[in-house]
């Protein structure tokens, strides 16, 4: 699949690491490829700031919500009857000091590769199915969007919806770019 892939959605998927990386997450997610693809200079990241889609906002939200690696937002679970300090003295109350803290292997992942989550790799997948049935030959940075948007429950779509923009009317302007490309 990945020898499809333009240099610029080459170029995104290595700018999707470097965002998780960045903020300390262990994993990339669609909104470590949405931040991608937003931070980058094409039709695709014109059309994401036209639709009202800032850079430093979303990554602010990102930042703000944990990574897909087990990064949670103390307020976002106090708000909901959880105190991560109470969760965290009781685990080290039964198990002995640190019992909650990162494994070895984990401690030195803030320089290294990080792995694709679940939710981000079926995204890449999709934009496949998305440059497949527009026929086109190649996997561009319109077609990781449109994976990126293909199903509501991903992170991205949830952090796209968050900034106000629609969707739909996004999917849609991003088809119609990649077609009138092609013509």
């Amino acid at each position: 699949m990945f020898e499809r892939f333009t240099k610029d959605a080459r170029q995104t998927v290595v700018d999707a690491q470097a965002q998780a990386r960045d903020l300390g997450h262990g994993r990339i997610g669609t909104e470590h490829v949405l931040l991608a693809l937003l931070d980058a200079d094409d039709s695709t990241a014109r059309a994401l700031r036209a639709h009202g889609l800032e850079a430093a906002a979303l990554r602010a939200r990102v930042a703000a919500v944990g990574g897909l690696d087990g990064d949670l937002d103390p307020d976002a679970l106090r708000s909901i009857g959880i105190d991560l300090d109470a969760v965290r003295r009781a685990a080290e109350d039964s198990f002995g000091e640190g019992a909650l803290d990162a494994a070895p292997g984990e401690r030195g992942r803030r320089k290294g590769h990080r792995p694709f989550g679940k939710e981000a790799k079926k995204a890449l997948e999709l934009s496949l199915r998305h440059a497949i049935r527009l026929k086109h030959n190649y996997i561009g940075t319109g077609h990781i969007l449109l994976g990126l948007l293909h199903d509501d429950d991903f992170r991205a779509v949830r952090l796209v919806w968050e900034s106000g923009a629609d969707v739909a009317e996004l999917r849609a302007d991003i088809t119609r770019m990649l077609t009138s490309k092609a013509a």
